[in-house]
């Protein structure tokens, strides 16, 4: 324990906000303060995992994104006890030197490195639109995903191909899983994704050996668990039909929904409503009055108009009803009769509203559309 005080004390950390750090993490999973625990003890280990994150196509606002954490002291404490071994954006060497960087860090720590890739893959023309030392990434990335532990997919564009990859997708963009089949890819979509999503899937990779449960396109479950529509801050406003229509009219001013204005939310999963970016507070679009672009969802951000209105699968909301199932032959109480007709009341009185908002906004689109 000392030791590892003198640890965090030598990179300027100290003990406590390390252990925030920790229970952060494991809030974020959805996890206990024992797991908390074990997640301090894991990362503080002396023998750290080596992490070797090789870009494709992409920004570096991945990377940027992670540098620029809420806590940049702590979170380049985690990045250095997972020993990133090699990177290109914050690799000091370049050339000939960084390759033989990459490459002795893939033969020293065969089978035991986390290999993360952000970015989507060109495969057109054989590849050629995203060469790095005379081959093609597509060949780079296979190679380092041969004797991998864990492989993650970090950012919209490597977990589904993101931006690279709409409209005619000159380059022939591909996901990281695309080029690795028969490899369990985890997948962190997001532009950029939130940081803490990452830190806490390594986190869980380092304490329990094992990935955190996965989705059925691969993702978190405890970052894409649910709608973002579920728990955003203006879903009442939907509930009650009260939407802002332009940017800057009245409703946007009072912070109304802004699914009028494409608003992705109720068709993109994620937990941008509640963990939010820093700690400023209203950290993420919706917040700011900015619609929901669906970068976490594949076949939407990027792919549907920005106007463009989103599927609402349940435009009523979710109320759990009271138990008033009867034996035979008894009786109902009075509690139960009003607490039921209050609850009928209410979901009636909110979802004719938003439904006949949405069903004026679907007569509209049909018009428009005939008219086309």
């Amino acid at each position: 324990m000392a030791g590892d005080n003198l640890h965090l004390a030598s990179q300027g950390v100290s003990r406590r906000d390390f252990m925030k750090l920790c229970a952060a993490l494991a809030a974020t999973m959805g996890l206990s303060g024992k797991a908390a625990a074990e997640m301090a003890e894991a990362i503080s280990h002396p023998q750290r995992p080596p992490v070797v994150w090789i870009g494709a196509q992409e920004c570096t606002g991945c990377t940027e994104s992670l540098l620029r954490a809420t806590h940049p002291t702590v979170e380049n404490l985690v990045l250095e006890t997972i020993s990133l071994e090699y990177h290109e954006v914050l690799s000091a060497a370049f050339g000939h030197q960084a390759e033989e960087n990459k490459h002795h860090a893939l033969e020293q720590y065969k089978g035991q490195y986390v290999l993360v890739v952000d970015g989507s893959i060109p495969l057109k023309d054989g590849g050629i639109y995203c060469m790095v030392a005379g081959e093609p990434i597509v060949d780079h990335i296979r190679k380092a995903a041969e004797n991998a532990a864990a492989i993650i997919a970090i950012g919209s564009c490597s977990s589904w191909g993101g931006v690279a990859a709409a409209g005619v997708n000159p380059t022939g963009a591909v996901s990281l899983q695309a080029v690795l089949p028969g490899k369990t890819v985890i997948n962190i979509p997001g532009c950029p994704p939130n940081p803490q999503n990452f830190l806490a899937t390594v986190a869980h990779l380092i304490t329990f050996g094992k990935p955190p449960a996965l989705d059925s396109k691969n993702r978190p479950s405890f970052a894409y668990g649910r709608l973002i529509h579920e728990n955003c801050e203006r879903r009442p406003h939907f509930d009650a039909g009260r939407f802002a229509k332009e940017f800057g009219d009245a409703g946007h001013r009072q912070g109304w929904c802004l699914y009028h204005l494409g608003c992705k939310g109720p068709e993109t999963w994620g937990n941008c409503s509640t963990l939010q970016f820093c700690d400023v507070g209203g950290a993420w679009p919706v917040a700011i009055g900015h619609p929901c672009y669906g970068c976490n969802e594949e076949g939407v951000g990027f792919h549907k108009g920005i106007a463009q209105l989103a599927h609402v699968e349940n435009p009523t909301p979710r109320v759990e009803k009271p138990d008033v199932q009867l034996k035979e032959g008894g009786t109902v109480s009075a509690t139960a009769v009003g607490l039921l007709g209050g609850v009928v009341g209410l979901v009636a009185g909110v979802g004719v509203m938003t439904v006949r908002e949405l069903g004026r906004q679907q007569k509209k689109n049909d018009a428009d559309s005939q008219g086309e």
